[in-house]
């Protein structure tokens, strides 16, 4: 029998059961778990809701998407799904909450469906029921990363170790004479692969088993976790080095599109995870990333220090500074079907007088793949050297552009380039400096 056969649920206002304090003290609670995940969205609209709640007032969507998440008075909500996709997944993140979380609490707060308010969910579960009621043991979780991890390291093996002579050696060879790829494949400086991934390591319980995999965005190596430990002595026992890095599903794709342009250079082509780069190697090595925006670690500083673009309020959005508009992809809410928009980052600059670092970025899959793609086609390459309406070296040598993808199922149908600028590489060579 399952939870939702042997459970019922009774719904009633929010305010009859907790003050305005309490409901404060566990929306907290809730923001600080870390299920609301790394975007600023949910725990501002979770924030919202209840102060609206607490105020007895249900905000209209409109409402939502220019105070929560930024949007203008033109925003079409008939249109647009933006905010139902954000309030149906922090719906799931409350459930998801209560699953992890203040199990036994008698109530729970909910966002009832087709409503934006939050309100209050008595659970009562039969006693015959109690015993088969059970949370998820992290250790499927963890069997569930491993094998993904494990699917997507083969599939990178066997495309790289394939025979040269089953790629298009023309395409690839022309998209390597092009300007942008000739800087770092006609010299005889070794190039770097480098892929963008996400260090993890294990947390145990108090049996001393691997209770979660955890991924904190202050933590990319080993030396990084010793860190959080001598930071952390009174929990340092509870953190496991697993020596284990996971990467997005788009960068086997946009392997698959570079790699061949590669392996027309006559030199070294080495590959390396972000999580164990290091300075030295930027320093003798032309530098090529794959990978997303939010996985650049080191190279962060260095990619946005010439760039009008920055970071904006999480790792799916960025902001430029001279319009003061801001790029944020929703391709990590949609459901299966659900169309969304995402975008891809092409950046190269010189890291010192030698070496020259060309970024092939997205801040999700769609807009990975799709930059990944354009780089290898010398159409896609021409499109960028006439966007910065310039072809000299100096020009090629340090821009970046941006790519605005749509799709659906995290595959991208339509792209266009929408932003291209030529970057201050004197602030780069001052960060490079000291390298």
């Amino acid at each position: 029998m399952t939870q939702s056969e042997s459970t019922k649920a009774i719904v009633t206002d929010i305010n009859d059961l907790y003050s305005s304090a309490e409901l404060w003290e566990l929306c907290e609670r809730i923001i600080s778990s870390g299920v609301l995940g790394r975007s600023k969205h949910y725990s501002a609209l979770l924030k919202y809701l209840v102060k609206c709640s607490i105020e007895d007032r249900i905000p209209k969507e409109i409402e939502l998407a220019i105070d929560v998440l930024g949007r203008d008075e033109t925003f079409d909500v008939s249109a647009d799904s933006t905010v139902r996709v954000y309030v149906h997944q922090l719906r799931k993140k409350l459930d998801q909450y209560y699953a992890l979380h203040e199990q036994d609490a008698s109530h729970r707060i909910v966002i009832p469906r087709g409503q934006y308010t939050i309100a209050a969910e008595q659970i009562v579960v039969p006693v015959s029921d109690v015993n088969l009621v059970q949370p998820r043991r992290g250790f499927n979780l963890t069997q569930g990363l491993l094998v993904a991890v494990a699917i997507l390291l083969v599939a990178n093996l066997v495309y790289l170790t394939r025979p040269a002579n089953e790629s298009d050696p023309d395409t690839s060879a022309i998209a390597a004479a092009h300007p942008i790829w000739n800087k770092v494949i006609s010299d005889d400086k070794p190039i770097l692969l480098v892929m963008g991934d996400y260090y993890i390591f294990g947390e145990l319980n108090a049996n001393g088993n691997i209770a979660r995999m955890v991924r904190e965005f202050n933590v990319n190596s080993r030396s990084d976790l010793e860190d959080l430990q001598f930071s952390d002595i009174e929990h340092a026992e509870n953190y496991l080095d697993l020596d284990l890095s996971y990467m997005p599903e788009g960068s086997a794709y946009a392997l698959t599109k570079i790699v061949p342009v590669l392996q027309n250079a006559d030199k070294p082509v080495n590959i390396t995870m972000m999580s164990d780069l290091t300075t030295t190697d930027i320093r003798n090595n032309h530098i090529v990333y794959i990978g997303y925006i939010s996985a650049l670690e080191k190279l962060t500083d260095m990619a946005f220090a010439g760039s009008e673009l920055k970071v904006g309020r999480s790792f799916d959005e960025l902001w430029h500074a001279s319009s003061e508009r801001y790029y944020t992809s929703d391709a990590g809410l949609p459901e299966e079907g659900e169309p969304f928009r995402d975008y891809g980052w092409f950046s190269t600059f010189p890291a010192s007088s030698e070496t020259q670092v060309i970024l092939i970025s997205g801040m999700r899959d769609a807009g990975l793949m799709h930059t990944a793609q354009a780089l290898s086609e010398k159409q896609g390459l021409d499109d960028l050297v006439v966007s910065i309406a310039s072809d000299t070296d100096e020009a090629v040598a340090g821009f970046e552009a941006l790519y605005e993808v749509y799709g659906v199922n995290r595959m991208n149908f339509n792209a266009s380039l929408i932003y291209s600028s030529l970057l201050n590489t004197d602030i780069i060579w001052q960060r490079s400096a000291s390298l």
